[in-house]
């Protein structure tokens, strides 16, 4: 494995460890309707301040989280480029997810075809 690849590999690591928590989670679901202030985030949460700074610290450290200096106001914005190294490394298992749908789409079918030809209470078939 190159330098680069067992970088990227680390950067996965570490954005799945950041949204392995709900709290982050929820964090960067109000990131991405703009930018907000460590109290802004904080409001919905019945945690301490230093408790969501650590929260935020830990996405800063993914990349997912960037914050910006204005006087004493120091914004959080998301950053969302480490979610696209998340959805390139689906990407390589949609195969399995979208043939596990079109058999059970079939499945379904299948079901729907037998409930029109037969009639449970007598036994008969609907032509």
């Amino acid at each position: 494995m190159t330098m680069s690849a067992v970088m990227e590999e680390d950067r996965l690591d570490e954005t799945f460890a950041a949204l392995a928590n709900s709290t982050r989670r929820a964090i960067l679901a109000r990131l991405a309707e703009g930018e907000a202030s460590v109290n802004d985030l904080a409001e919905p949460f019945d945690l301490s301040l230093p408790a969501i700074s650590k929260h935020i610290k830990v996405l800063e450290h993914a990349g997912l989280v960037t914050r910006g200096r204005r006087a004493q106001f120091r914004p959080c914005t998301i950053d969302a480029t480490p979610l696209a190294g998340i959805a390139d490394w689906a990407e390589q298992y949609r195969h399995i997810w979208d043939d596990r749908f079109d058999r059970m789409d079939a499945y379904v079918q299948r079901l729907q075809t037998n409930e029109h030809t037969h009639d449970p209470k007598d036994g008969t078939t609907n032509d």
